[in-house]
């Protein structure tokens, strides 16, 4: 069962008791990605995660990394688009220690000069791993064709030469804008006593000094640019992409069950017409990316420079396959029983349990039982499916391409209808 409770400061606990393991995971989770940032500060976000395992007025790096290693623990961080977490998964009976470390590190990090010229080498290291990673960098180039200049296209790790410029004084001014009680959730899963929980957000967490809104954001819009990145590589690695849904619409089972008929699976028709049918591609598949006020839905492949118009072909064959037919009755109950099955199988960890109820609570504010979810799985319709299909794949596109080609094929064109 869940459980909620907000304080009067604004931080939000929100908590589900699992008796049945002995581990507790906790998610510090706050409002703050790279859709918040500006041109002049791409990265900061990311850059302060790694900031807060650099030193406390208490704790060292290294006590930080000993701090759960000691215990059997285990701490760490991400940065998306949207959202910042850090966190931790102990033993049950670890769990005031593990609050007493996070609160340290989210209170009281130094942000030195010292650790901070060293973190940028760091930094840059993982850009530059990044930039060896063609693969990785055409989702970053699809999302900036498909934001254009919005901040949701920007690259989560930033730019070399903004990151270059970070200070101390940067970082504090973004902590006191978006590290703020409103725009932070507590998120607590395992084997929890609820009461002991809300003393302990209380006593490590409910002490902030700053109440500062965070700035609103500028509404995003699907636009259909395509780019091109030259780099020398064996393959051509390519995506398509396609407005989606924002987080929590009411159709979004129908549009997470059409993905996986799309690309989502081995037995999806990317898969099997373009890998197991054609042998064109290692890699294929589609991917939704959905946020508070948008989505975007898309197809990713990897194959021969000579060979991506042909990709391309089947891509955009299969898409208008299903805008005009839909699927069939097989793959709606086959579709249905393997969302059910996702569902489950990814709720059997607590970190799992943890994440999915702090971004309910942090992007929706409200949480759906499980029962609920399988009766809205459970519910969709041929014709909603149909329905989604032809209304999301009949327009223009956006298109990425990392290539050692010098050009984008001439019949892949920004102004071209998919369907």
């Amino acid at each position: 069962m869940i459980q909620t409770h907000r304080f009067a400061s604004g931080l939000r606990l929100v908590m589900e008791k699992i008796p049945s393991v002995r581990s507790v995971s906790i998610g510090i989770w706050i409002g703050a990605g790279s859709k918040h940032e500006t041109p002049e500060n791409n990265g900061i976000s990311h850059f302060i995660e790694h900031m807060l395992f650099k030193g406390t007025t208490t704790r060292t790096a290294r006590d930080i990394a000993e701090a759960f290693d000691s215990i059997g623990g285990h701490l760490n961080a991400f940065t998306s688009k949207e959202y910042t977490c850090y966190y931790a998964k102990v033993l049950d009976q670890h769990v005031e220690y593990a609050f007493n470390v996070l609160s340290d590190m989210f209170f009281n990090a130094t942000l030195s000069e010292e650790e901070l010229e060293k973190e940028k080498n760091v930094v840059l290291e993982e850009l530059h791993m990044y930039e060896d990673t063609p693969d990785d960098v055409v989702h970053d180039l699809i999302a900036e064709a498909t934001y254009k200049d919005h901040a949701l296209g920007y690259n989560i790790l930033g730019r070399e030469e903004v990151l270059q410029q970070l200070t101390p004084a940067h970082l504090r001014q973004y902590m006191d804008q978006y590290y703020t009680p409103e725009n932070t959730v507590v998120a607590v899963a395992g084997n929890i006593d609820e009461a002991q929980l809300i003393n302990l957000a209380q006593n490590y967490f409910d002490r902030f000094t700053n109440h500062h809104k965070p700035k609103g954001q500028s509404q995003p819009f699907f636009t259909s640019e395509h780019l091109l990145k030259v780099k020398e590589t064996e393959q051509a690695h390519l995506c398509i992409g396609l407005p989606g849904l924002p987080f929590g619409d009411s159709k979004q089972y129908a549009l997470i069950l059409l993905n996986n008929i799309l690309g989502g699976s081995m037995s999806s028709r990317l898969f099997q017409q373009i890998r197991e049918e054609q042998g064109l591609a290692y890699s294929v598949f589609s991917y939704h990316s959905c946020f508070q006020e948008t989505g975007s839905l898309h197809i990713y492949a990897g194959t021969s420079p000579q060979q991506i118009e042909k990709v391309y072909e089947l891509c955009t064959s299969i898409l208008h396959d299903l805008a005009r037919d839909g699927i069939t009755e097989k793959e709606l109950r086959n579709g249905k029983e393997q969302l059910k099955g996702h569902l489950m199988l990814s709720l059997e960890s607590t970190n799992a349990r943890m994440s999915r109820i702090a971004r309910n609570e942090l992007l929706l504010n409200r949480h759906l039982t499980l029962d609920q979810i399988v009766a809205g799985i459970d519910a969709i319709t041929l014709d909603d499916v149909h329905e989604l299909a032809a209304r999301l794949f009949r327009q223009k596109h956006s298109f990425a391409l990392v290539s050692p080609l010098e050009h984008i094929p001439g019949s892949i064109h920004p102004e071209h209808l998919l369907v």
